[in-house]
Parts: C-alpha cells; sequence; structure tokens
C-alpha cells in the first residue's frame, strides 16, 4: 500500500477549497474585517507570544484560530498568529485559511532539536530543506524525501541574520508529526546524512507554501538534542528564550522588507 492510500491523490482537484471556506466564513457573518497584512509570522511557543505582548503595541484581532495579533510597529503590515498547538495539520489549515485571505508572505519561528553535537542549545538554524516525514504535504504533491522554502525569502533571512551580527547554522531539518516515535535509528541516519535539526512543521510548510505559489521560510533555535542519541530537554533554558526573541526579530524585519 502506497502513501496516501489513494494513488496518485495530488493529481484529483479537492472537493472544497479555502476560497470555499472563507465564503462560507462571510455568509455567516464570520469572516475578517481587517485588512489582509503583507506578512504573517507564525508562532508555536506560548512563552515567546507572552514576551512578543509585554514589550510590543500589538491589536487584537479575530476570524483564525489560535491568538492573531497586528504589530502596530509594523503599521499593521505584520502579523503573528499562536496558540493554535503544534504540528502540521493545524499549522497547514491556517496557511491555507491566511493565503485565501490574501497574504503572501510567512516565516515559521520556533524550537528545534539539534541532530549535530556541535550545534548548541539556543543556537539559530535557517532551514533550507526539509524531510517530509510527516503525513500533510503528500497530500497535496507526488511523495518525495525535501521540502523547500522560497528562495528569496531564505536568503533575505540570512542576509538579516548577518546584518544583526547573528550567529547562525543553515542546511536540512527533520520534520517529523509524531515525536514521541522518533527513534534512534532514524536520528542515526539522518545525523549521518548532515541532517541538522527535527521538528514538526517545516516539510508541509514549504510544500503548501510552494503549491499556494507563497513565498515561506522557517528559522529555528535549538531547544533539545538528540546527538547523542538519547533525548536531552533544555526547552527551560535561557539560552531558547533569547534565541526565539531573535529570531522574531529577524522575522519582523525580513517581512517589512518589499
Amino acid at each position: 500500500m502506497g502513501f496516501p492510500n489513494f494513488k496518485s491523490k495530488h493529481t484529483k482537484d479537492s472537493m472544497f477549497t479555502p476560497g470555499e471556506y472563507m465564503t462560507y466564513l462571510k455568509k455567516r457573518g464570520k469572516y475578517p474585517t481587517f485588512k489582509p497584512p503583507t506578512g504573517v509570522i507564525f508562532c508555536y511557543q506560548r512563552k515567546l507570544m507572552e514576551y512578543i505582548l509585554k514589550h510590543h503595541k500589538t491589536t487584537k484581532v479575530d476570524g483564525f484560530n489560535g491568538e492573531m495579533y497586528l504589530l502596530n510597529e509594523t503599521e499593521g503590515k505584520i502579523a503573528i498568529i499562536g496558540k493554535f498547538g503544534i504540528g502540521s495539520p493545524v499549522v497547514v489549515t491556517l496557511l491555507e485559511e491566511l493565503i485565501a485571505f490574501g497574504v503572501k508572505r510567512f516565516i515559521s519561528i520556533g524550537t528545534a532539536g539539534t541532530l549535530q553535537k556541535n550545534i548548541k542549545v539556543g543556537s539559530l538554524m535557517v532551514c533550507e530543506k526539509a524531510i517530509r516525514d510527516e503525513g500533510t504535504s503528500h497530500q497535496y504533491v507526488k511523495t518525495g524525501k525535501y521540502a523547500y522554502p522560497s528562495k528569496e525569502l531564505t536568503q533575505k533571512i540570512k542576509l538579516s541574520l548577518q546584518k544583526q551580527h547573528l550567529p547562525f547554522v543553515s542546511g536540512s531539518s527533520w520534520t517529523i508529526d509524531a515525536p514521541f516515535r522518533e527513534t534512534v535509528a532514524e536520528a542515526k541516519q539522518y545525523q549521518n546524512e548532515g541532517v541538522l535539526t527535527v521538528e514538526m512543521e517545516a516539510s508541509a510548510l514549504f510544500t503548501v507554501a510552494k503549491y499556494r505559489a507563497v513565498e515561506l521560510g522557517a528559522i529555528f533555535t535549538i531547544s533539545d538534542s538528540l546527538a547523542e542519541l538519547k533525548w536531552i530537554p533544555k526547552f527551560h533554558s535561557n539560552k531558547v528564550d533569547n534565541g526565539l526573541e531573535k529570531i522574531y526579530k529577524v522575522a519582523v524585519d525580513v517581512l517589512l522588507q518589499e
């Protein structure tokens, strides 16, 4: 049996589209009433959202799952959305709705586990490609090993990090949507391949963004390690908090660029 179960599913039309769903919301009086921002930041860590709300002036807006805020310092051009959960299915659903709403540029910021011993907690990582070990991306395009972000947006992320004198690494990530089924055998294989990190969303986001012809990039900070072929969690570290704050500022800087 192949995956998805229905052979060549990616060649078939969807039964209904994100645009039709947004039309349904409009008929029900639930359609967002604010102007679509030019860029949206996906945020997975509640602590980072709380930091942003404490240190930046924002305007809360409704219409999407989770909590969404326009950043006043960007005159509402950039929004951040969080508290919607984690994993590929939930964030891709949001991505689809936001694209149908009119948003064209996205950056996903969050934590990742390192697979390499030389990458330490709090380090910053720019994702250049992601292994499609989640189920969502395979519903959109033919099954393959990698998904890729926007080249232009990824380059702008790197330039912004350099401009702000923030050290970073760049390379590939392993995206898996079953974190409690990461195995030593897999971690060892991907470590040997030179894969840098493991996380839950990048490959699906990259795939759907390309499918819908919008720009999307991803930046991580390291929160835990599988590099010793055992799990070493450091989510509580101040280095993780500092790393998240840094990549948030980079995301805003990049999305403000024309």
